[in-house]
């Protein structure tokens, strides 16, 4: 299996970005840990701050991938371009969360690209994605 994990904005702070919530670990140091676990599957990883790139990537993801682990990051809350983004593609997209977005600001409550999704995952730190791929590979 071919697996994208696309990051958006401020997740190239991961390790540095408020440890209390998002942990000690960069993805510099978790992707390959990652991909240890899953050696028989190929995961690739992008992260952008900018919408129109993660927009691209998505894009691009049809017919290159069996599967997107999407951490919108603050985008979830406000992107309904990334919404319809998901919705154009036939890859099945799991939208994830380092943290417990139903515990923190009710800004956070609300995702706009949850429905466009196959599932979604929060709250347990990095093995968000390790929980992610089990959730693709299992379906």
């Amino acid at each position: 299996m071919k697996l994208l994990i696309l990051n958006g904005p401020n997740l190239n702070l991961q390790g540095k970005r408020d440890q209390s919530v998002y942990g000690a670990e960069s993805f510099e140091e978790f992707i390959p840990r990652l991909r240890t676990l899953y050696p028989s599957h190929s995961i690739d990883y992008a992260q952008s701050n900018i919408e129109g790139e993660l927009i691209d990537a998505l894009h691009k993801a049809e017919g290159e991938y069996d599967g997107v682990l999407f951490n919108a990051g603050g985008y979830t809350h406000t992107s309904v371009a990334l919404r319809d983004a998901i919705d154009a593609i036939s890859v099945p997209v799991i939208e994830i969360h380092i943290s417990n977005v139903a515990a923190r600001e009710e800004f956070r409550h609300t995702s706009l690209i949850g429905a466009t999704c196959i599932g979604t995952i929060a709250g347990f730190g990095l093995d968000s994605y390790h929980l992610g791929i089990e959730a693709l590979l299992n379906r």
